[in-house]
């Protein structure tokens, strides 16, 4: 998969996403990253992309120009997929989203900064806005990096077991079961005696009840319209 990210800090990206099974995933080919600066299709003696807003206002946009000439670069080297802004006016991120992402060969995101991008860019050249959070950061390079790492382990050779990726939180519409794992502190006390009965049918079972407990206790807007709700 290739995925391309418009952003005025590069290095941020790419250094963020160089650890871990991204950063390996990067490394042996499965995920190919390619960052495109604004800046360096800024037809001006500054390499300037923002400017004041029309009609007054705290802050700086950035421009229509600098950016449509990018995506067009972009183009010029292959599909830029779906093209993909960053923005807290976006809809919510959700699993779903991301594994339609990974089913894709290529996707392009957009990295907003100062106070947002020129409208016209938006409605012309994107496909969907997507936020993070009900919340503000500085810029979408962070929000692109969730992204990216939420769509990359969906594809197959990220993640050392692909089971991994199948029992996230989410991924069956459900929240995460509790995990516990050696300790020569504690020993084997407060692990529940079945996941250390061998028998995988009734660890699986209480599994699914933990899940199911702990979704209903902390995101029951997660079981809305389901039949365990």
């Amino acid at each position: 998969m290739e995925i391309n990210v418009i952003t005025l800090f590069p290095q941020m990206v790419q250094q963020t996403l160089s650890y871990g099974v991204i950063g390996k995933a990067i490394e042996s080919g499965v995920l190919k990253l390619n960052c495109f600066n604004p800046r360096d299709f800024a037809e001006n003696k500054h390499g300037r992309v923002d400017d004041k807003p029309f009609g007054g206002g705290a802050g700086m946009v950035m421009m229509y120009d600098p950016l449509l000439r990018t995506l067009e670069h972009i183009a010029t080297r292959g599909q830029t997929g779906s093209v993909v802004f960053l923005s807290p006016q976006g809809g919510k991120l959700e699993q779903r989203q991301c594994n339609d992402w990974a089913n894709m060969a290529q996707i392009t995101l957009v990295c907003g900064r100062y106070e947002g991008v020129d409208q016209r860019f938006i409605d012309q050249h994107v496909d969907i806005e997507i936020s993070i959070g009900d919340y503000v950061i500085s810029g979408g390079e962070m929000a692109a990096c969730v992204v990216i790492d939420a769509v990359a382990r969906q594809l197959q050779g990220v993640l050392g077991s692909e089971e991994s990726a199948e029992t996230d939180s989410f991924m069956n519409g459900m929240l995460g079961y509790p995990q516990y794992t050696r300790s020569e502190l504690l020993g084997q006390s407060g692990v529940p005696p079945v996941l250390l009965s061998g028998h995988h049918e009734a660890i699986q079972k209480w599994r699914d009840a933990q899940s199911l407990e702990i979704t209903k206790r902390r995101r029951p807007d997660l079981l809305e319209g389901t039949s365990e709700s």
